[in-house]
């Protein structure tokens, strides 16, 4: 059994564009994306960022991911997010917080849905990315926790991850002392998790 407890609020990590011209991923999450406990170039948001300048023609990742964050405070953030960055994908990394505070779905919903809504508004497409919930939640809880973002990527249309750390959250050796946050090593495996799903809306 295992846990995410995705702490207390850090900085941003939003960084500038680099330039108005490369299009832009524009990442949205919680200390999953946050590069939580290592240091920011070997997250996976750096990782993939590293990866899409090599591409041709170029494009740019912004991490505007935050520890702790929860649906309702990333739909607050993600109006002035969209306005100044203008990403052409959103990808969109949040429901664990809310899960582990044990917070009604529904209202995890509403959020999600209202931030696809706004990225798709403005033309972005969207990639959600699924989390999953330790046993001890229970089936109801963690089996409705999935239907949310499997429902969501059906009625939006979206793109979607069912499970970011999928072959790593079990894994000790890919895992921090703490068992909750992937270490430097375990990155790579989650950019590899999310690329299969994010490179078909590169274009």
């Amino acid at each position: 059994m295992w846990g995410l407890l995705l702490g207390g609020i850090a900085s941003a990590q939003a960084t500038a564009p680099k330039t108005r011209l490369a299009p832009t991923v524009l990442v949205l999450g919680d200390s999953l994306s946050a590069a939580h406990n290592i240091p920011v170039e070997y997250g996976w948001v750096s990782l993939l960022d590293a990866r899409l300048g090599k591409m041709v023609p170029k494009w740019t990742a912004i991490n505007a991911s935050i520890s702790g964050e929860t649906s309702l405070s990333g739909r607050n953030r993600l109006p002035a997010l969209l306005q100044k960055y203008h990403p052409r994908v959103l990808v969109l990394e949040l429901g664990a917080n809310d899960g582990l505070q044990g917070l009604p779905l529904p209202a995890l919903r509403v959020n999600l849905d209202a931030m696809i809504a706004m990225a798709q508004r403005t033309g972005a497409r969207v990639l959600l990315l699924g989390i999953e919930l330790p046993v001890n939640y229970g089936p109801q809880y963690r089996d409705g926790l999935r239907a949310v973002y499997a429902g969501l990527a059906g009625s939006r249309h979206t793109a979607l991850v069912p499970f970011l750390l999928d072959g790593v959250a079990l894994d000790p050796a890919l895992m921090q002392a703490d068992g909750l946050h992937p270490l430097a090593q375990g990155e790579p495996r989650v950019l590899d998790n999310v690329w299969p799903s994010l490179q078909p809306l590169l274009h």
